[in-house]
């Protein structure tokens, strides 16, 4: 597989060839932010993931426990690309932490600085 190869879900049986497009993470967005989650598992922080891919965004949701709200969503939206950025960050309560044109530096909003031992 390739390194830009889409991660999507197929088409489901008997819905119509003509439906739209989602958007979607490709395997790099999608490796960075594993990545980060595995991290912050690790730590205790995040427990629970969740991933919706619509027709104008797709949407990494991060949770503290399985039932609760997502502490964060992580947002790639391509119709703001060329001004924002496609990549945010949005916080529990709605505010936007981060947006940008590149994961790693949204991304960096969200990682724990190092503790001395």
């Amino acid at each position: 597989m390739g390194d830009v190869e889409p991660i999507s879900l197929a088409r489901a049986a008997g819905s119509p060839p003509g439906l739209a497009a989602r958007v979607t993470f490709d395997r790099r967005e999608l490796d960075r932010i594993l990545d980060l989650y595995g991290r912050m598992v690790a730590c205790g922080e995040w427990r629970d993931y969740a991933i919706d891919f619509t027709r104008d965004k797709a949407i990494f949701s991060i949770f503290r426990r399985a039932l609760d709200v997502p502490l964060y969503r992580i947002e790639k939206d391509p119709r703001l690309a060329r001004r924002q950025g496609a990549y945010a960050v949005v916080s529990q309560t709605g505010l936007i932490l981060k947006r940008g044109h590149d994961l790693p530096r949204v991304l960096a909003v969200l990682e724990k600085p190092l503790r001395e031992v």
